[in-house]
C-alpha cells in the first residue's frame, strides 16, 4: 500500500522499486525473490517482512522459521552482490482478521532477532518499530487506518528513516 498512500515518494525517488505484495508471507517472498530482486541486479534490497507470517496468512510458522526465511533472502542478496537492508516489523497488538493471535510479543521477538543478526553481521537495520510504537505495543493510532497498516502519516515516518539510511549506502 506504500505506493498508494505516498506515490510522490516513489516518483521523487525513481531509483526505488516497490515490490511489496500485500498479505504476502516470507515463503511467498522467497518464491519470487529471484524474479523480483535478483534478476533486476539492484545495488540494495530493502526487506520488510514478518507480520503476515505472524498473522498465519499461509498457516502457522514460528518466529524462528520467519527469521530463517529472512536470513535466506539476505544470503541470496549477498551472494548476488546486492546489499541487504533489513527493517523491523511494525508494532501490532491485534490482528483484526485473526483476533485469536496476539502478535505484540512475537513482533518484538522477531525484531530482536533481526536487530541482533544485523549487528553481528554488519548489516543495515532500519528500526521502524521504535518510532511508531504506542504504549500498548500497538501501531500508534495517528499512524494507521486500521491498527496494523500505516496510513500517510505512518509512511512519512518510514520514509524519513529510510531516506536517512539510503543516503549512507
Amino acid at each position: 500500500s506504500w505506493s498508494n498512500y505516498s506515490p510522490d515518494f516513489f516518483s521523487n525517488n525513481s531509483y526505488l522499486i516497490n515490490k511489496g505484495v500485500s498479505g504476502e508471507t516470507t515463503p511467498q517472498m522467497l518464491n519470487r525473490f529471484d524474479a523480483d530482486v535478483l534478476s533486476l541486479t539492484p545495488k540494495a534490497v530493502i526487506i520488510l517482512a514478518g507480520i503476515n507470517d505472524i498473522a498465519q496468512n499461509t498457516g502457522y510458522i514460528s518466529v524462528s522459521e520467519i527469521f530463517n526465511n529472512i536470513v535466506l533472502m539476505v544470503n541470496l542478496a549477498k551472494n548476488n552482490n546486492i546489499k541487504p537492508v533489513l527493517c523491523s516489523v511494525l508494532p501490532a497488538n491485534e490482528l483484526t482478521w485473526k483476533p485469536e493471535i496476539k502478535p505484540a510479543e512475537l513482533v518484538i521477538e522477531l525484531n530482536q532477532k533481526l536487530s541482533a543478526y544485523c549487528k553481528t553481521n554488519d548489516l543495515v537495520y532500519i528500526d521502524y518499530f521504535s518510532s511508531m510504537v504506542g504504549k500498548n505495543k500497538e501501531l500508534r493510532s495517528e499512524l494507521t487506518y486500521d491498527g496494523i497498516h500505516p496510513d500517510k502519516e505512518g509512511y512519512i515516518i518510514m520514509e524519513e528513516l529510510l531516506e536517512t539510511v539510503l543516503k549512507k549506502l
